[in-house]
């Protein structure tokens, strides 16, 4: 699924309690967040802030979470948390004056090296978290900052073990629907039933529950000019009824559970036994693009994370520019997938951001290139990729190859 808006501000991770427990606010970074709390104990030779679970705005001052869960914490006291390399107490009384904090700050940090949420020339913009302020106050205690970027692919954005096998079987369970959906598609028109899009999503959403999976939203069920729009929403009253000669995309999107890595798919359809020449174009672009994404993927794919994301979507839309469609090919080819269905870790992007970040064993993302002409129609194919440590995974492990005919 393409980013859809601007993120959206929240504090909560899905399944997580509030990113922070304080009484400053909902805008305070955590930086005690679960994100942080497990990527610190194996980053070496740099104090850490770890990744904060506001994932979509700056903070407005720096400010720590109240520790709670059981953390000694003195009666009537304030604890201020910050990670240290191992070994290191990393919890420091509030002392409540600003001018005890900030000595109480200059001495932690003083020398040290500090892994932040920032990103050199806002290369990375879900990375760049930290405000300015924050910023200067750090160096001019003594700091040295530095990004914290291969922190958040080596371990926030890594996925377990328990984490792939519930990502493959949400693969197989979305591939399965997806495949169901179609033939459903197909018998209701064959008794020429009328079809429309709310009805197509209603009909998936009741077979992701039936799965034993769970979605926050969607799923995306457009025909026809519809298809042309990446962040197209079906809704009641305002939907498309399914006509002969149309294009059919279906995104759907679910995991486990709340807190789970999902898969996240995009199917394609015509109604129709005969697509004309230019939907099998923009079809076998797309395809094309989607595949070339993945063979970059297995021939330059090493241990130590050589390749980026950037590398990998040029390699997809070079096919589609070579097919003289590059200008309507309006986003990047994909997304990591963690946590967050939009995730933390490398995107494939060097189209609206330039992501440089290596993707690196235990990262995960999605492949999604897509054409989309506007009033007309639009095609987008969409996998996901995991990285093992014997090279990429990709899921399902058969990708559509031809349109479904409906």
């Amino acid at each position: 699924m393409p980013r859809r808006t601007a993120p959206r501000v929240r504090c909560t991770a899905r399944g997580s309690p509030s990113c922070c427990g304080s009484s400053w606010g909902s805008r305070a970074p955590c930086f005690m967040s679960p994100a942080g709390r497990r990527a610190a104990p194996h980053a070496s030779g740099a104090a850490r802030l770890p990744i904060p679970d506001i994932v979509d705005a700056a903070p407005r001052r720096l400010r720590f979470p109240r520790l709670g869960g059981g953390a000694h914490r003195p009666w009537g006291r304030r604890l201020a948390a910050l990670r240290l390399p191992q070994g290191e107490s990393d919890r420091r009384p509030h002392p409540g004056s600003w001018r005890e904090l900030y000595s109480y700050l200059e001495t932690m940090v003083r020398g040290r090296t500090l892994a932040l949420e920032i990103s050199p020339l806002d290369q990375v913009p879900y990375l760049d978290r930290v405000p300015y302020g924050v910023v200067q106050l750090l160096e001019s205690f003594g700091a040295r900052l530095v990004t914290s970027a291969p922190l958040v692919s080596r371990f926030a954005a890594h996925w377990s073990g328990a984490e792939l096998a519930g990502h493959r079987r949400a693969a197989g369970a979305l591939a399965a629907i997806a495949h169901d959906t179609f033939a459903w598609l197909g018998s209701e028109v064959a008794r020429s039933v009328e079809v429309r899009e709310t009805g197509v999503k209603q009909r998936v959403l009741d077979a992701i529950e039936r799965a034993g999976l769970w979605t926050n939203e969607g799923p995306i069920a457009a025909f026809g000019p519809a298809t042309a729009m990446p962040h197209y929403e079906p809704r009641p009253g305002a939907d498309r009824r399914l006509s002969a000669g149309d294009v059919v995309l279906l995104d759907l999107w679910a995991g486990p559970g709340r807190a789970s890595v999902f898969a996240d798919q995009t199917w394609m359809g015509f109604a129709g036994r005969s697509p004309d020449g230019e939907v099998r174009r923009v079809w076998q672009t797309v395809k094309g693009a989607r595949d070339a994404a993945v063979r970059f993927l297995r021939e330059h794919w090493s241990r130590n994370g050589a390749i980026t994301g950037a590398q990998v979507d040029d390699a997809a839309r070079a096919v589609v520019r070579d097919a003289g469609l590059a200008e309507f090919f309006v986003h990047r080819t994909g997304h990591s997938i963690d946590r967050d269905l939009h995730g933390s870790g490398p995107h494939i992007d060097n189209f609206e951001t330039e992501d440089a970040r290596a993707l690196v064993p235990g990262v995960g993302f999605s492949v999604e290139p897509g054409v989309y002409l506007p009033g007309r129609f639009g095609m987008r194919s969409e996998i996901n990729v995991y990285i093992d440590t014997s090279g990429p995974e990709v899921n399902p492990p058969t990708p559509q190859d031809e349109l479904f005919l409906i």
